[in-house]
C-alpha cells in the first residue's frame, strides 16, 4: 500500500477544494432540510418552528450545528433514570401522597383556580405550613446561613449559579464546618450557570466531605448536545423540616455587590411544615439524575404552627406537558380582580400574550413589573414586541428604577400568591427546571401586596404614548429578537 506524504495530501486537498466545498454544501443543505422538517414536527411553538425552519434552510452550515445543540425541546432520560432507580423515588412520592391527606387543604378541592395546579405536580396543596417572606439578599442569606448553622443531620443545596466570590467562600466555609461536625451535605449546581466556578472551589469542598456535583444536563450518549436546558432552581433544605427557595443564587451581586446593577432587588421564601417534603422531593429527583443515587433523607411530614395552604410546583422540560407554561396560563385565566406579575424578563409566547390581553379586557387589574436596567439587552429588546401587543389591550407595565429587579413573584386576586424561580419567558416555560411556592391565603397575599406596593413606588409606568413614539428601527429589531426568542 502506497503511503501519501503530508505534502501530497495537502496538494490533493488544495486541488480538489472546489469539489469538497460543493460536497459539504450539499451535505449541509440536506441536513438543513431534514432538520427543518424535524423542527416543524417537534418544536412546541409555531413561532419556534418557523424561526428554526427559516434559518436551517437558509443558512444550514451555521444553524444545523446550533439546532442540534439548542433545538431540542424535550429533556431526555430524566424520567427513565427514576425508573432505573427501582422506583425508590416513586415509592417516596407514593408514601408522601398517602400522608398528605392528613394535611389536606379543603379549599383547593373546591376552588377552580387551584384544581388545575394540582394536576401539574406530584403532591397537592397541604395545610399546616408557615412561610416567611425574605426580601432581598441580605435577609435571605442571613436566614439561609442561620438555618445551615442550626442543622443537625443533613443539608441539601441546589443553585443555578454558585460563584467563587466572597459569599460563595463564606458558604463553603460554613458547609465544610458542618461536614466536619458529621452532617451529610449534598450540593447540586448547574454547570452552565456556574460555568466560571473554579476547580479549586469544587475540590476544596469535596476533600472536606461535601458532596458537590453538577446537574449533568448532557449525561448519557444521547444527551451530549443537550446544552440548552438549565436547572434554574434555588433550593436549601435542612434536616427535612425547613426549606428555602427564591430568586437568589450564590453570588455577591445578590448581596448588593454588583458594579453596575446594584442594588439588587430579589425575593425568597422560607418554609416549614409538610410542604418542605415537596421541595425535598424535587431535590431528590434532581440529585438522582445527576448522581444516580438517593441520599438517606428524613421523609416524615410535620405540621407548623401556622395553617397556610401551600403547593410546591416543580416544573421542567422532562415533564410530559409544558407544565410551567400551563401554570402561567392557569393563573392568568383564573384571575378575576387582580393579576400582578414581577419578572426580570418578559418574552412570553402567543398563548400567554393572548391570555394577558383577555384578562385585561375582562377588567382584571393586570400589572407587569420589569427592570428598567436589564442584565441582558437582547432579552429586553425581545420584550418590546410583546409589550406593545399587550399594552394596547390594557395590560399595564411598570419599570423598576432602583437597581436591578430579579424577583419572580405573582399575586392573583386577594388570596393567591407565588414566590419562585420561574420567569415570564419562553426559557422558563419550556427549557428550565423551575420551582415555585404557591400560597392560598389572604393573610400571606396581603404581605405580598404590601411588598409589591412598595416596589411600585420605585417604578415608572410605561404609557401608550411612549410606545407609539418608538422608532421603526426599534420595532424591527424587537420583532427580529422576539422571532428568535425560542432559540435563546
Amino acid at each position: 500500500m502506497t503511503t501519501l506524504s503530508p505534502q501530497e495530501i495537502w496538494s490533493w486537498l488544495t486541488g480538489n477544494i472546489a469539489g469538497l466545498g460543493a460536497l459539504l454544501a450539499a451535505i449541509f443543505a440536506i441536513l438543513g432540510v431534514l432538520s427543518a422538517l424535524e423542527a416543524i414536527l417537534k418544536t412546541r411553538t409555531a413561532q419556534g418552528a418557523v424561526a428554526w425552519a427559516i434559518v436551517l434552510v437558509g443558512f444550514p452550515p451555521v444553524f444545523v450545528p446550533l439546532y442540534w445543540i439548542f433545538g431540542r425541546r424535550k429533556f431526555r432520560g430524566y424520567a427513565l433514570a427514576k425508573r432505573h432507580n427501582h422506583l425508590q423515588i416513586d415509592e417516596v412520592a407514593h408514601d408522601l401522597l398517602r400522608d398528605f391527606p392528613a394535611f389536606g387543604a379543603e379549599t383547593s378541592s373546591n376552588d377552580p383556580r387551584l384544581i388545575a395546579l394540582e394536576q401539574l405536580t406530584t403532591l397537592p396543596f397541604c395545610s399546616g405550613n408557615d412561610c416567611q417572606l425574605l426580601i432581598n439578599g441580605k435577609a435571605a442569606f442571613n436566614e439561609i446561613f442561620t438555618k445551615i448553622e442550626a442543622a443537625s443531620d443533613y443539608i441539601l443545596l441546589e443553585f443555578y449559579i454558585i460563584r467563587d466570590d466572597q459569599i460563595g467562600n463564606e458558604l463553603a466555609e460554613l458547609l465544610i464546618k458542618k461536614a466536619q461536625q458529621g452532617l451529610k451535605i449534598y450540593v447540586v449546581y448547574d454547570e452552565i450557570g456556574s460555568l466560571k466556578l473554579s476547580k479549586h472551589y469544587l475540590q476544596n469542598l469535596s476533600v472536606h466531605g461535601v458532596n458537590i456535583i453538577p446537574f449533568n444536563s448532557t449525561k448519557g450518549l444521547g444527551n451530549r448536545l443537550q446544552l440548552n436546558f438549565r436547572n434554574h432552581r434555588k433550593i436549601v433544605v435542612c434536616d427535612g423540616n425547613y426549606a428555602f427557595i427564591g430568586g437568589m443564587n450564590i453570588g455577591d451581586e445578590y448581596r448588593d455587590m454588583h458594579p453596575v446593577l446594584t442594588p439588587w432587588r430579589d425575593t425568597g421564601i422560607a418554609i416549614t411544615g409538610p410542604a418542605v417534603q415537596a421541595v425535598q422531593l424535587a431535590f431528590a429527583e434532581d440529585w438522582f439524575w445527576a448522581n444516580e443515587s438517593l441520599p438517606k433523607l428524613n421523609w416524615q411530614t410535620s405540621q407548623a404552627k401556622r395553617q397556610l395552604n401551600t403547593l410546591v410546583l416543580a416544573t421542567g422540560p422532562a415533564d410530559n406537558t409544558d407544565s410551567c407554561a400551563l401554570y402561567f396560563l392557569n393563573m392568568i385565566h383564573q384571575a378575576r380582580q387582580r393579576l400582578w406579575i414581577v419578572s426580570p424578563y418578559f418574552v412570553p409566547d402567543a398563548p400567554v400574550i393572548h391570555s394577558l390581553q383577555l384578562a385585561a379586557m375582562r377588567g382584571v387589574d393586570v400589572r407587569i413589573m420589569l427592570p428598567a436596567k436589564p442584565d441582558k439587552l437582547i432579552i429586553q429588546l425581545s420584550s418590546y414586541t410583546a409589550i406593545k401587543e399587550t399594552l394596547d389591550r390594557g395590560v399595564q407595565f411598570y419599570y423598576y428604577q432602583d437597581g436591578f429587579l430579579h424577583q419572580k413573584v405573582m399575586l392573583v386576586d386577594d388570596d393567591i400568591s407565588v414566590v419562585g424561580t420561574a420567569n415570564l419567558d419562553n426559557r422558563s416555560f419550556r427549557l428550565n427546571f423551575e420551582l415555585c411556592v404557591i400560597n392560598h391565603s389572604t393573610e400571606f397575599a396581603k404581605k405580598i401586596e404590601d411588598m409589591l406596593k412598595d416596589d411600585f413606588q420605585k417604578c415608572t409606568q410605561l404609557l401608550p404614548r411612549e410606545v407609539a413614539q418608538w422608532s421603526l428601527q426599534r420595532r424591527i429589531l424587537s420583532r427580529c429578537a422576539y422571532l428568535f426568542a425560542p432559540l435563546q
